[in-house]
């Protein structure tokens, strides 16, 4: 097995030059430095810490190793960006200046349990400290955004807040007045009715008149449930009629209804996150104990 540079490495030295424990949950890597002759152990944070900085910890320990690099079994060289948790799943060849190591990381499932649960706690301190440190610090720039955007909303919102009240106004006004005219219509109707009956006519003639008259009027009922899919409810007539208005009224003062909702849709959704956002702060939860409320 040859180097970069062709020339043969040294006889391998027993597998035990180069150890790897798990203490604490991290992986610990004892080694044998050349130039002090003596062992040294470097604890490594398999997650964050990367082959060429695990490299540059043993140069800087013994400043006589010129050379230091890592070799899959194969003698495929490793580089230097791989993550120490990846190096520690197989086997592999530590080199340093011309004498190479064989390396055995022990298997992760077979750590015992009291290791297990160790990590699990670092785990949970990790997180932990996380929070405390930085999530406060993360929700409060969150809420400038959000306050920022609300702002932004909002007088977004105002013009064409004033714009629908006029139109609503002018819409419930021409719904009223048309509420009173069919009152006045059926009292008109009502007053006819009653003078041809005792004033011109008698009430054998007039019988059949207001027969076909309230015969015309469910005719007129069922052909409003044929074309709206709705009972003939006075409520709900008057809101249609309402929103008939309402529509042609904003079609002619170019008033964008679709983009009204789009806009108020966007700040409830915002002042939701808002009130969310805020009562972690309030309560100081950690994120996932707000998703597990939700």
């Amino acid at each position: 097995w040859r180097g970069r540079e062709g020339a043969p490495y040294s006889t391998l030295v027993p597998p035990d030059e180069v150890t790897i424990n798990y203490r604490h949950g991290l992986p610990v890597i004892t080694l044998m430095l050349p130039t002090r002759s003596e062992r040294c152990q470097f604890t490594v944070k398999p997650v964050v810490t990367t082959v060429g900085a695990f490299l540059q910890d043993v140069q800087r320990e013994d400043k006589g190793i010129e050379r230091a690099e890592v070799f899959a079994t194969d003698g495929t060289k490793v580089s230097d960006a791989t993550l120490m948790e990846v190096l520690l799943m197989n086997d592999f060849k530590l080199v340093i200046n011309n004498t190479a190591y064989s390396v055995s990381p022990p298997v992760k499932d077979k750590l015992s349990s009291e290791h297990a649960t160790e990590m699990e706690d670092i785990k949970s301190l990790v997180h932990r400290l996380f929070v405390a440190l930085h999530l406060e610090d993360h929700q409060i720039r969150k809420e400038r955004e959000l306050l920022q955007k609300l702002d932004y909303l909002k007088g977004e919102l105002l013009p064409l807040e004033q714009m629908k009240a006029r139109i609503m106004d002018s819409a419930d006004a021409k719904t009223s007045r048309l509420l009173w005219v069919g009152l006045a219509l059926m009292s008109t109707q009502g007053g006819a009715l009653a003078w041809l009956t005792w004033w011109v006519y008698s009430w054998d003639i007039m019988e059949p008149v207001t027969y076909f008259i309230t015969y015309g009027s469910a005719m007129a009922f069922y052909a409003y449930f044929v074309l709206t899919k709705q009972d003939y409810i006075y409520p709900h007539a008057k809101d249609r009629q309402f929103l008939h208005y309402f529509y042609r009224k904003s079609k002619k003062q170019r008033f964008n209804v679709e983009r009204y909702n789009k806009l108020k849709d966007d700040l409830a959704e915002a002042e939701e996150s808002l009130r969310r956002l805020r009562q972690p702060l309030q309560l100081k939860l950690p994120i996932q104990e707000i998703n597990d409320k939700d």
